[in-house]
């Protein structure tokens, strides 16, 4: 609410952040992992004596070099560019919170590009003792550059004792520092053997292929098997409340624990398949769809380290909507627009309703939710409310599903909210005066039933019985929704009448 949004519509809803950084990543942990696997790789030829291993390692390195420092230096910046842009309060927090990390995570980084410009062409420049100096240079730097953004990362999720003492290292050495650090190292070691098979199995020298795919699979075999624990030891190192909503409470986020469990039985299946003595026929095709499977498996924990934030962006400190957790109680008080830095209207009045309610939309919804787009679309999620329905929804919103963020604002700005969604957004027609409900005590006395008089009896019950009851309005409500009332009238006598 401090910051201008950028509205994006169909790719709303984090689309653009998932997409960069997801792919970047997936680099990002190929470039620690791959690192170590090109000097132990060159050691291996220099064991050996294989001129064959080593152009190979060459080669390799090339491939490395142009993914990981193109692709991946670019798609860091690319990060950097759309959370500036679409989370700048959860940047903001991050850059101020964790300068010095940042700074010393950059100059790993400069170190780790100029080493791997010269290990790339010391190939036939440097002796052997020294071009492996040169590589270890470059995968410590590589690791030393995740072991810092891993403190920022998992901050977001388990800030800790931070959220008291504001103190940087309690911040950066959070409860799921050192799990995440021991998975993430475990997963970059694994893409490694996945890549590896990407460059190694196209190799017409079949005795090398062989030998290269089962050097491969130990890579992609052996950290893969240490994910598990570490992935577990992760999971328990999360409050009760995140592990809930991990493992129960977000329809969103199972999914993407199958495809974790899963994709990692798959990879490791691959991983033994490329080890054994099939035709390359079979591997060649293989080993793209294992690099397919690593960026899905990959992609797969990043969205569920980032859908357990919710509602926040850093837990327990800043909502998804940019808004600070110890701003929450004053902005119930008062009016939402007025609050807010970046909006055209600073009340709600007939002249400017939609409008109104389309800034609403903007600042407190579409951090999370698109419009027509593939991650959290409003459209089917809003279709079955009119703007009552609607109303009731945003009025209990965050109080019973606690991944949702409360509804900030006034009576007033809440209904030109709805108004939006129904009228602006899913195009309904709003017949006549909206309804109103008086809140108001009344008594209705209930007619006494006369056996020995009264001709009829009505009974009356629910598919589920009287067992459902929200505190977030002043109503008595059915639900889930679909469920029924029903009632019998019954006209009495000798035979009696429906």
């Amino acid at each position: 609410m401090h910051y201008p949004v950028w509205e994006l519509h169909f790719a709303g809803g984090g689309l653009l952040i998932a997409v960069i950084a997801v792919l970047h990543v997936f680099v990002a942990h190929f470039a620690i992992g791959g690192g170590l696997y090109l000097v132990l790789t060159e050691r291996k030829a220099h064991k050996e004596n294989s001129r064959a291993i080593f152009d190979y390692t060459r080669a390799h390195s090339k491939f490395f070099l142009l993914l990981t420092l193109v692709f991946g230096g670019l798609s860091g910046v690319g990060i950097w560019f759309t959370i500036s842009v679409l989370s700048p309060g959860a940047t903001s927090v991050l850059i101020h919170s964790f300068l010095f990390a940042w700074a010393t995570e950059w100059v790993f980084f400069l170190v780790e590009i100029i080493a791997l410009f010269f290990y790339y062409y010391g190939f036939d420049h440097m002796t052997y003792r020294d071009h492996q100096r040169v590589g270890w240079i470059y995968f410590f730097s590589a690791w030393m550059s995740l072991f810092f953004i891993n403190g920022i990362i998992t901050f977001m999720l388990t800030p800790g004792e931070w959220l008291q003492t504001k103190d940087f290292w309690d911040g950066f050495f959070n409860p799921t520092f050192w799990p995440s650090l021991v998975f993430r190292s475990a997963l970059a070691f694994s893409l490694a053997g996945v890549f590896g098979f990407a460059t190694s199995v196209f190799s017409k020298n079949r005795d090398l292929n062989d030998k290269l795919l089962r050097y491969n699979a130990s890579w992609l075999i052996i950290p893969l098997l240490l994910t598990a624990p570490a992935g577990y030891w992760y999971l328990h190192s999360t409050s009760a409340e995140i592990k809930s909503l991990i493992l129960f409470d977000s329809p969103e986020i199972r999914p993407f624990v199958h495809i974790i469990i899963w994709g990692g039985i798959s990879l490791f299946l691959g991983g033994v398949i490329m080890a054994s003595k099939l035709s390359g026929r079979i591997k060649r095709p293989l080993a793209i769809v294992l690099l397919a499977a690593a960026l899905v498996y990959t992609g797969s924990f990043e969205w569920i380290r980032e859908a357990a934030r919710k509602p926040y962006l850093v837990h327990q400190h800043l909502y998804s909507t940019g808004i600070y957790k110890d701003n929450e109680q004053a902005l119930k008080n008062r009016s939402f627009l007025s609050a807010a830095q970046w909006t055209q209207n600073d009340h709600v009045d007939k002249s400017n309703h939609l409008q109104s309610g389309k800034e609403i939309f903007r600042i407190q919804c579409s951090g999370c939710h698109s419009v027509g787009g593939p991650i959290n679309d409003i459209l089917p999620l809003t279709q079955k409310y009119d703007v009552y329905g609607m109303d009731s929804q945003l009025n209990g919103q965050g109080k019973m599903q606690k991944y949702m963020p409360e509804f900030l604002g006034t009576e007033k700005e809440r209904r030109a909210l709805a108004n939006y969604i129904v009228q602006g957004l899913q195009d309904k027609e709003i017949a006549g005066k909206d309804r109103e409900i008086s809140t108001r005590n009344s008594s209705v006395k209930t007619p006494e039933f006369n056996p020995e008089k009264d001709n009829y009896v009505l009974l009356a019950w629910n598919d589920l019985g009287m067992n459902y009851y929200s505190h977030t309005l002043p109503y008595i409500m059915f639900a889930p929704p679909g469920n029924n009332l029903n009632a019998l009238l019954i006209n009495r006598g000798p035979s009696p009448g429906i």
